[in-house]
């Protein structure tokens, strides 16, 4: 069963698979719109809000971080389906331009899938296109969700 592209916020790709209720969890408090997902690629939208920024008034790196754990999530989850979940064990994002405001694009593509962990790259751009962040997630394949956190 394959995505497509989701339209809008509530329309979370993954809910039947285990992943958060549509309307609920950091994408919704974002605002985040799938504009693209598969198994090798998602991409996802949000617009800047007041909420995202930091004492400066530019984005939060923990905000870039967010985007950055969403896509490449979304993106390994869509992979892996039907053998198990995923969860993420790293995200390493740099910060390269600063925001204020506008929209953010983040793109996720493989950069290794395998049968126990996977590792995505993310680009995240403005409104012309300028690189502001890039990251990197690591995610494990696991069989067994249901026993994390306990």
């Amino acid at each position: 069963m394959g995505c497509g592209v989701v339209t809008t916020s509530s329309e979370h790709p993954l809910a039947a698979e285990g992943f958060s209720p549509p309307g609920t969890g950091l994408d919704h408090t974002f605002g985040v719109e799938y504009v693209e997902v598969t198994g090798d690629r998602v991409v996802l939208r949000c617009e800047v809000k007041p909420t995202m920024l930091q004492p400066y008034g530019i984005v939060h790196g923990g905000a870039y971080c967010a985007l950055v754990e969403s896509a490449a999530s979304i993106a390994a989850g869509t992979w892996f389906r039907g053998r198990g979940q995923v969860v993420g064990v790293a995200n390493h994002t740099n910060f390269v331009r600063a925001t204020r405001a506008g929209t953010l694009t983040a793109t996720a593509t493989p950069v290794q899938r395998g049968r126990t962990q996977q590792l995505w790259q993310v680009d995240i751009v403005d409104d012309t296109d300028r690189l502001v962040a890039k990251g990197e997630v690591r995610l494990a394949n696991v069989t067994d969700a249901d026993r994390l956190g306990r």
